[in-house]
């Protein structure tokens, strides 16, 4: 059995470590962390409290719609914060952006995350919460295929033109 590893995410142009520092240390990182953890404040605060609170009056499909969306919505948030996280870890220089390009600090749980559209008899507090929170999630899940997939794809070179390439080279013309 062979020890080779597959190879990781890293950095392959040297401009991509510059786009991902670049980010970390701007305003839009900086106002994007700020809302991103506001909100998972103002959630827990909400959940731990009036949510609990309202929850208890619902009627019991409400109440599982609540419990099926707040857990929606939990899950989106520490979805963003890991990410946000991440990206001052770079600012920090606690981590390499190379080490950020890993798969594990992706937006994951798409299917989760994504709205399942606005169950009836929610409080509205809630469905406020979790309007926001699709929002930011959908942000930053256009900033992290910016600046971590996306660019990928347009890096790999075509199979095809590599070998019509590879021909014209070949043969001089």
């Amino acid at each position: 059995m062979s020890d080779l590893k597959a190879p990781s995410q890293s950095v392959a142009n040297p401009w991509r470590a510059e786009v991902i520092r670049d980010f970390a240390r701007s305003e839009l990182f900086q106002r994007t962390f700020q809302e991103g953890m506001d909100l998972v404040e103002e959630t827990a605060t909400y959940l731990d409290g009036a949510g609990r609170q309202a929850s208890k009056l619902l009627s019991r499909s409400a109440a599982l719609a609540y419990a099926a969306e707040s857990m929606r919505l939990t899950t989106r948030l520490m979805q963003v914060a890991s990410w946000l996280l991440v990206q001052r870890a770079v600012r920090e220089g606690d981590m390499p952006p190379d080490a950020a390009c890993e798969d594990r600090y992706r937006l994951a749980a798409a299917e989760v995350c994504r709205n399942s559209g606005e169950a009836e008899g929610l409080p509205s507090e809630l469905n406020t919460l979790l309007d926001r929170s699709e929002r930011l999630y959908e942000r930053v899940r256009h900033l992290d295929r910016r600046m971590y997939v996306e660019d990928e794809v347009v890096e790999a070179p075509h199979s095809v033109l590599s070998q019509l390439d590879r021909l014209k080279s070949a043969f001089g013309s």
